[in-house]
């Protein structure tokens, strides 16, 4: 994909591999700092994908190799890949806010028509304030839509929000390709890297998450914490228009 090559091509992958945590739903990677990904397991079972790696080969990778892996066909695999494409960006706190993806979405979303790709704990509070909601999820709860609805509705809508597992399932192109171009879309997540280089692909938004104290993160993932229970880490939002 593009997009994942266009990150990839500006990261510094001199580094060390320090660490590597595939829990039950989070996935870390250590190098130069830590970067978190979604393990998406049920997804990885729902279509019996088997890896070819070798377990407690994996640390023995370079980072170069590592990033490689964000491109695999194996879920599992490519979470690894974006784990440590975000272990790699360099995140510049200067412009960034310390805001998360539900209070940009009531910002921006208020009176209007929001389509969210992934379902986020925080939807019932953003139903209540904008004109029409669609959850869109690949794997749907009670209201939500299947993923196909993405082709209908995304395009009509006003505000676009989007797991940042779209990478790691390398859905995110097509789904930007559907969006509205006068759409303010937001990619949200512990997958999302707080990169510059995805506003150069029409998003206005990042809503991701910082690593601040790697070994307890790591502890937490390992003993399959969800994302709620992490201790040691921050939400971190980045708007283009700040750049």
């Amino acid at each position: 994909m593009k997009i994942l090559d266009d990150l990839i091509s500006k990261l510094n992958t001199e580094a060390t591999t320090r660490d590597i945590c595939q829990g039950l739903f989070h996935t870390a990677v250590y190098t130069r700092n830590c970067g978190l990904a979604s393990t998406l397991m049920r997804d990885s079972l729902k279509t019996g994908q088997a890896s070819d790696r070798k377990p407690g080969s994996l640390i023995e990778k370079s980072p170069r190799e590592l990033v490689q892996m964000s491109h695999s066909d194996n879920i599992l695999d490519a979470a690894i890949g974006m784990a440590a494409i975000n272990s790699l960006v360099d995140i510049d706190d200067g412009k960034c806010r310390v805001l998360n993806a539900r209070e940009l979405i009531l910002e921006n979303g208020e009176g209007r028509k929001v389509a969210i790709i992934g379902h986020f704990p925080f939807t019932p509070i953003i139903q209540k304030t904008v004109k029409e909601l669609w959850i869109i999820e690949k794997n749907p709860n009670e209201g939500d839509l299947p993923e196909g609805a993405a082709e209908t509705y995304v395009p009509e809508a006003d505000v676009v929000g989007i797991t940042g597992t779209a990478f790691t399932n390398h859905t995110i192109e097509h789904l930007l390709e559907l969006c509205n171009p006068e759409a303010f879309v937001i990619v949200i997540g512990d997958s999302a890297p707080l990169s510059p280089v995805l506003f150069e692909h029409g998003i206005d938004a990042i809503s991701g998450t910082q690593v601040v104290s790697p070994d307890l993160a790591i502890q937490y993932i390992r003993e399959g914490a969800t994302y709620r229970q992490i201790k040691g880490i921050r939400q971190l939002t980045m708007l283009k228009k700040d750049w």
